[in-house]
């Protein structure tokens, strides 16, 4: 029988269809699950007391999981290369969501901010979306353009797209997310190849914007001010940050039992979404905290060995750009909760109410999956030094038969 030869007229290896990461769909369909029982023990008293049953957020979180698995197994299957092709139609959707959001009729504001799509039967949060579309652009976009990436030019699209992106968030308002996306976008051309020298002359006009963000909207000052001091404003701005202290201080080592928490019953606001953390602190102690955390990181340790095993460029920053996102949210999810950075609103990955956001991220656990299925399994992954101009750390892998640039 004629041997197949593993590279294909160019040269290029030829891309086989593997297993899927077992390890990775087990891990986040546990987190997911823990997920649905938090929201239900975080959100079962303030929904029966809004809409008169306990179960109306645990209803919405199995609608979202199940869309959501429906998602990562589509996306699974999918050949990854697609969203390179369809780069420009994800980013415009994304945009164009974004920008519905301001039509009358169209977007939903709660809380003072116009974030929520209505439609028919559900509603969508487009900033989650955005988020993923602008990883498949960066992608696509940064894993095309090698050399021109060292240059401040090169750079420039990815700044301009990026740009958008957070100027639409903000004027919903939700600094959250757009603190979110600048992070996301200054990983993501760090990891392209993008001089230091580059990066700080987009990372300093960025922390500029966010100082007048907070001065010129009295509630954002009122909330650092409460965060240098909760005790100032206990019943006001301080209120939400002194609950989450009370929460995860009961919990102590081991904690006070599932459905045992107290900040639920109406002390802690967005106790089912934002700061379900400070519910599963209290519940599973210390020791509950750091097994997700755990999860977490598996998670994102995962996502990072698929991308250095990636067969391309592409699939490579990819996977680097969804291991980011969901580093970043995480960490500010748990350091807002924890009083190591000032209270902003922003959902745990996985965890937290919320079917945009679950339905989004699984499908990211998709595109990895999709990723992984297509590695190589030969091959020798390395870092080794760049050639010329670009002194960063490049990303390549050996094959038996040299050397190939991702």
């Amino acid at each position: 029988m004629k041997k197949r030869n593993a590279f294909n007229i160019s040269g290029t290896p030829r891309l086989t269809v593997g297993k899927s990461d077992v390890m990775l769909i087990t891990v986040t369909a546990a987190l997911i699950f823990f997920g649905v029982l938090m929201v239900y023990s975080a959100g079962s008293y303030t929904a029966e007391r809004i809409y008169g049953t306990r179960f109306y957020y645990v209803y919405k979180q199995l609608t979202g999981a199940a869309l959501g698995f429906a998602a990562m197994f589509l996306f699974s299957r999918i050949d990854y290369h697609v969203l390179h092709k369809l780069r420009y139609v994800i980013l415009a959707l994304s945009v164009i969501l974004l920008a519905i959001v301001f039509l009358p009729g169209v977007g939903i504001t709660n809380y003072g901010a116009r974030r929520w799509i209505n439609l028919p039967f559900f509603t969508i949060q487009a900033s989650e979306i955005s988020k993923f579309g602008f990883i498949v652009f960066a992608a696509a976009y940064i894993g095309s353009r090698e050399d021109k990436i060292t240059t401040f030019k090169g750079i420039l699209p990815v700044v301009l797209v990026g740009g958008i992106i957070c100027l639409l968030i903000i004027l919903e308002p939700n600094m959250s997310v757009t603190i979110c996306m600048a992070l996301l976008m200054i990983v993501m051309l760090f990891l392209g190849g993008a001089k230091f020298k580059h990066l700080l002359m987009i990372i300093l006009p960025l922390i500029a914007a966010a100082v007048v963000l907070i001065l010129v909207e009295p509630y954002r000052f009122a909330r650092l001010m409460a965060f240098i001091d909760p005790w100032q404003s206990p019943l006001e701005e301080g209120y939400q940050l002194i609950q989450s202290y009370y929460g995860l201080g009961a919990g102590g080592f081991f904690g006070v039992g599932l459905f045992n928490s107290r900040q639920k019953y109406l002390f802690l606001p967005f106790a089912e979404s934002d700061f379900i953390f400070s519910v599963i602190g209290e519940e599973f102690g210390l020791l509950g905290c750091m097994v997700v955390l755990c999860a977490y990181l598996f998670i994102i340790r995962r996502a990072l060995k698929i991308s250095l095993g990636a067969p391309d460029r592409f699939g490579a920053l990819l996977c680097s750009g969804i291991a980011a996102i969901i580093a970043i949210q995480v960490m500010v999810n748990v350091a807002v909760v924890t009083g190591s950075i000032p209270p902003t609103g922003l959902p745990l990955p996985f965890i937290s109410s919320g079917s945009s956001g679950l339905i989004v991220f699984m499908s990211s656990i998709g595109v990895l999956n999709s990723v992984k299925r297509r590695s190589h399994k030969s091959s020798d992954f390395m870092f080794v030094k760049g050639k010329g101009h670009n002194s960063r750390k490049r990303l390549l892998f050996r094959k038996r038969s040299g050397i190939i640039t991702m």
